[in-house]
């Protein structure tokens, strides 16, 4: 018998009862069950368990919420689904049903069901294990399908036919790479040959459902084990064409340049070793995506992909929206680290000057640390040596944008005179030449010229408005 906290228990007791009470048999199912035997502890702060019924989930979620009292239930009648928030509990109730598709929806024919008829319509083995809630085999698991084993084997298997499956709902080939991202299971080999046979299905898919997914890979612990299967089986060329497009070495004269998607993907798995920030992920998805567009041969430098920070910057804000990814600050934080992203490298190859260093912290302001977390995550050379160099480079980067943000406190500055005022002191219309002065004096202080002061700023315009020289 599983081994529950008190918690958990105490409300599988109040659903045990309330299933009683509507003469309806219940069983907990899916994640929940799956992760208790990995042992992969839920966020406290929210337990989600999903709970089928033989009959209806919306009367069994009725009643389970008039036991515990002050609870809203919030019903899908469309799809026969409830939902309760209970505490620190999410739970899900749906009546047992089996399904049946036509080949040109996503939308099924819903019948009602038996257990073994849902266990049936569910992805993998590993989510059609359930627990019975009833008196006669409490806390019994049930699992048809051998999910148990499929745990121990660390193995990701269809219940049936994976054509079936897949044919069915071509999502649960996305949540393959997923489960695998998450897991660090392995894909058994009918499954894997019917996601590379089927990848074209997943075109009937909405790109909400597919984002979702998708998102989840980014998150997972090593987001290349997803995105690799995503590669793979094809199933990546079906929304994300201008990643795939990064795939591919070419050669000319004996010089090469490196594979760019298996570079990025490193990037990707770099990063996530030191955060979780989902946008700061995508950053390093997207730094080179433009390297394709800007890929030219020269005899005399070999291979280059000139612009390609700020042609990729440009792509991020299309490639976002076709994706349905957020247009909102989100985006811009992603493009803005995406524009800079060569900067620091550029500063760790050369002589650094504070006025380098002052413009960097101008540009990147709040997430200039964010910044230089991903270009250390952009070194993925195999020479020891040439990544120790790099990163004591960048050790000697950090620590001058250190001393000149303590000295000279430019991030996200703005000029000590604004365009209101220049126009006062100088009797001056709106017009460019305001424009012209105020950015004048915002390149001396980022060129250090003068400091960051009111005084040294207004002494500095009269000087400069007095020689005319804007």
């Amino acid at each position: 018998m599983p081994e529950l906290n008190q918690s958990q228990t105490n409300i599988f007791k109040v659903i045990s009862k309330a299933g009683k009470r509507c003469g309806q048999p219940v069983y907990v199912v899916g994640g929940f069950v799956r992760d208790y035997y990995l042992n992969r502890k839920q966020d406290q702060r929210e337990t989600d368990i999903d709970f089928v019924t033989i009959g209806s989930g919306i009367t069994l979620a009725k009643e389970v919420a008039s036991i515990l009292k002050n609870c809203k239930v919030t019903t899908f009648k469309s799809f026969g689904t409830a939902h309760i928030r209970h505490e620190n509990f999410d739970l899900e109730f749906v009546g047992a049903r089996r399904e049946s598709y036509s080949r040109e929806s996503r939308n099924p024919v819903v019948e009602d069901g038996t257990l073994e008829d849902d266990q049936l319509r569910r992805d993998f083995t590993i989510n059609a294990m359930s627990w019975s809630l009833n008196e006669e085999n409490y806390l019994e698991l049930i699992d048809p399908f051998d999910g148990l084993n499929d745990l121990d084997k660390s193995m990701l298997r269809t219940p049936q036919d994976p054509e079936k499956t897949f044919d069915d709902d071509p999502l649960r080939m996305m949540r393959a790479a997923r489960f695998a991202s998450q897991l660090g299971f392995m894909i058994e080999d009918r499954s894997y040959n019917a996601m590379c046979k089927m990848a074209e299905r997943l075109s009937i898919i909405s790109e909400e459902r597919i984002l979702d997914e998708l998102n989840k890979i980014v998150l997972s612990p090593v987001p290349s084990v997803g995105f690799s299967l995503l590669f793979k089986t094809g199933l990546l060329q079906q929304f994300f064409p201008e990643m795939v497009k990064l795939h591919g070495v070419k050669e000319i004269n004996g010089i090469r340049h490196k594979d760019n998607f298996w570079h990025t993907l490193q990037v990707l798995d770099n990063i996530s070793e030191h955060t979780n920030d989902l946008w700061l992920r995508w950053a390093a998805i997207m730094h080179d995506i433009a390297k394709p567009a800007t890929q030219k041969f020269s005899p005399v430098h070999g291979w280059t992909f000139h612009g390609h920070d700020a042609i990729g910057a440009g792509m991020t804000k299309k490639i976002f929206r076709k994706l349905g990814l957020p247009l909102d600050a989100r985006m811009k934080y992603v493009c803005k680290l995406v524009r800079l992203h060569l900067r620091p490298i550029a500063l760790a190859n050369e002589e650094v000057t504070d006025s380098a260093v002052r413009r960097l912290i101008f540009e990147a302001g709040d997430d200039i640390d964010d910044l230089m977390m991903l270009c250390r995550a952009d070194i993925t050379s195999k020479n020891d040596r040439k990544v120790a160099r790099f990163l004591a480079n960048f050790d000697r980067v950090e620590e001058m944008i250190k001393e000149v943000e303590e000295k000279d406190h430019v991030r996200n500055f703005q000029p000590p005179i604004d365009g209101l005022e220049i126009m006062q002191l100088l009797d001056l219309k709106p017009g460019p030449e305001v424009g012209k002065i105020k950015n004048a004096i915002q390149n001396a202080i980022l060129d250090g010229e003068i400091p960051n002061e009111r005084e040294a700023a207004l002494t500095f315009m009269y000087k400069l408005h007095k020689g005319s020289t804007v």
